[in-house]
This record gives structure tokens, sequence and C-alpha cells, in this order.
């Protein structure tokens, strides 16, 4: 799964030292079209809401509701500054205003490491 498959959750588990659930978005665009790439994150983004928002996530995890619910994306290349770095700040302020909470990641940081419960 990848970002540009819009209507598709990437991965989905439960945070290894908390519990708290996580719904991950692998980015592997470049950034040579940011309109294109901001557009196609923003649409990923709206999908995993209506996720959370359903209650579908409950379906899969019932046992996690009281927790938290994070959305993180794992990007490839790094956003550059500029538009890219004001939608991500937008991005947090609108998720974490409706109650869930927002992070991401870059390549540059060094590899993913798995985070979920086995």
């Amino acid at each position: 799964m990848s970002v540009d498959q819009t209507n598709v959750v990437d991965a989905i588990g439960r945070l290894r030292d908390t519990g708290d659930v996580a719904l991950t978005i692998s980015d592997h665009l470049d950034w040579d079209s940011p309109e294109e790439h901001l557009f196609t994150l923003q649409e990923k983004i709206n999908s995993y809401l209506a996720f959370i928002e359903s209650g579908q996530i409950w379906e899969e995890f019932e046992d996690a509701k009281g927790k938290k619910v994070f959305i993180d994306v794992y990007f490839r290349v790094a956003p550059p500054e500029g538009d890219a770095m004001r939608f991500l700040a937008t991005a947090r302020q609108a998720i974490e205003s409706a109650g869930f909470h927002f992070r991401y990641h870059t390549e540059e940081e060094g590899p993913i490491q798995s985070i979920f419960l086995r």
C-alpha cells in the first residue's frame, strides 16, 4: 500500500509501548510536483479520518477504545520547506482538534523500526 492508494489504510496496529492505535501512511512520492503530492496526501489523510470517525477502526480494535489514535506519515523523501511544511502544520492542527494525533517521519531519520505489538 502507499499514499497514492487513497482509499486504503496502508498499515494499522497497536503500539507496543502504550497499546495506542497507529494508522500509517507510507509516502514514497518525490516532491517534483508539490501541489499534486499534497493533494494526494490530503486525500489519504481524509480517508483515514473517515475510517476513524465512522467507528470502523473499533471493529478491528474494539479493545483499544479509549486509547489514543495516531496518524503517522513515513516519507521516503523529506518534505521541502514552504507549502509542504505549512500543510503538515495545518493537518496536525486539524487532526488534533478532532481528538487524534499526527506525526510524520522521514527516511533521513533512520530505518523505520517496528513499533507495533507482535
